[in-house]
């Protein structure tokens, strides 16, 4: 016969360990761990927010400059959204950036004052911030974040991978006008 296997249990694609055919996921982190990392999340966007303003403000074409801008608005809503399921999980959300942001914000602007502000110097620096940010989120991906907050994370994932590769199209195409 071609087909004589009858499924009597659902077949699952995890790894996990199977206790009377249901797969078990990894234990479900804290409500204290899910906080912190969600606050690392918020710092992260705070980062960019500043990181994307201070880029707007340096570049003197006016659609980076607009794109930048988009790009810090979002980051800011990414943080409110983030905020609001800290509070909901009874935390306090943090309202600051990353001491390594901050760092990053000054390179911007110490490389911008460098290189005259030139487009292309300003593209990389944000390249590598959103370097930083997809790997923040990449991280928290890997963690057992509880279903809903995990959806958050990977929605604003994907729309941090979408930036990067924006940016990166952007500077290579400086890098080939410049070159």
């Amino acid at each position: 016969m071609i087909n004589d296997y009858e499924a009597r249990e659902p077949m699952t694609s995890s790894a996990a360990p199977q206790v009377g055919g249901t797969a078990y996921a990894a234990e479900k982190l804290s409500n204290d761990d899910v906080i912190s990392c969600l606050n690392g999340l918020i710092e992260t966007c705070r980062d960019g927010q500043e990181g994307f303003k201070d880029a707007a403000e340096a570049v003197k074409d006016s659609h980076l400059k607009t794109l930048f801008f988009e790009y810090s608005q979002q980051r800011a809503q990414f943080g409110a959204v983030l905020s609001e399921l800290v509070r909901e999980l009874g935390g306090d959300p943090t309202h600051s950036g990353s001491a390594a942001g901050a760092l990053h914000r000054g390179w911007i602007e110490l490389k911008s004052a460098i290189t005259g502000g030139s487009e292309e110097a300003i593209l990389n620096e944000a390249e590598r911030g959103e370097d930083s940010a997809k790997d923040a989120y990449k991280d928290a991906l890997e963690k057992n974040l509880p279903a809903n907050i995990a959806d958050v994370v990977r929605q604003q994932a994907s729309a941090v991978q979408a930036a990067h590769n924006r940016v990166r199209e952007l500077r290579n195409a400086e890098a080939r006008v410049a070159g």
